[in-house]
């Protein structure tokens, strides 16, 4: 086969991948009359362009585009804004809270009442300025190298002194998340940071934008079993919500403000 064809029937894959945010290589085979090998290739060769994350009998799409953390706060920035406010409001007078680096976490720390009393640990200046002059909360910044794409810190020393604290509830952000693969990062050494402050709360709770959802990064943070909650919006298709459900996760949903099991 020349390579315009070969090319356009990745191109179809690549559009039912977008479709139905996964694609299995026996459905493939089967669709355009070729063998699974051969739909191996083509998902091997999509995943060398960055364009799918490969997995196991078939493929997911990647988790989206990276950048800096001030970069990200402005994608998508009313879905994060309805997020962060579902993230503040699981807040409580009184909580120790870890706001890990994340655009929607900046969402959050904006969405949180002034006169919220609470003590913020946070590893990104971005987050920690925000409180600035809130009289309110207490913030502590974790040390060490910054992270210019993380945008905060995640090295050794970061996770050195997490020894010191034990979180009533985590915000903890992701890349990506998925079923199978649970929440993932792009860098290793902040999915190892990520891990560690999982293990330093009583609560664990993310927050995904529609377009991170069944998607996944390359590096594990925590399976959804770990997760004591997921912030989703209103955009979540049906189907995802139902699968989320099954696999237990505890949905607490924008539309209105409740938790679902």
């Amino acid at each position: 086969m020349n390579d315009y064809l070969i090319r356009e029937r990745q191109d179809i894959i690549l559009g039912r991948l977008k479709a139905s945010g996964r694609v299995l290589a026996a459905d493939l085979a089967a669709e355009f009359k070729v063998s699974e090998d051969t739909i191996r290739r083509d998902l091997r060769d999509l995943a060398a362009r960055g364009l799918c994350e490969r997995v196991y009998g078939g493929a997911l799409p990647v988790a989206p585009a990276r950048g800096t953390l001030g970069h990200r706060k402005s994608r998508d920035a009313g879905e994060k804004e309805m997020l962060g406010r579902m993230l503040a409001a699981q807040i409580e007078d009184g909580m120790t809270v870890f706001f890990d680096a994340s655009s929607t976490n900046i969402a959050a720390a904006r969405a949180l009442p002034e006169d919220r009393v609470v003590t913020v640990v946070t590893n990104a200046p971005a987050i920690a300025t925000v409180f600035d002059g809130r009289e309110s909360q207490t913030v502590i910044m974790i040390g060490g190298m910054i992270h210019p794409e993380v945008g905060g810190a995640i090295g050794a020393k970061a996770i050195a002194e997490l020894e010191r604290f034990h979180f009533d509830l985590c915000l903890i952000g992701a890349c990506g998340l998925d079923i199978e693969a649970g929440l993932t990062c792009f860098h290793y050494d902040d999915a190892l940071f990520k891990r560690e402050i999982a293990l330093h709360a009583r609560r664990v709770i993310t927050a995904v934008t529609a377009d991170k959802l069944e998607t996944r990064a390359p590096c594990s943070v925590i399976a959804l079993e770990a997760l004591d909650g997921l912030v989703t919006s209103p955009g979540l298709k049906p189907e995802s919500r139902a699968a989320l459900l099954q696999a237990g996760v505890n949905l607490i949903e924008t539309t209105h403000g409740t938790a679902a099991r």
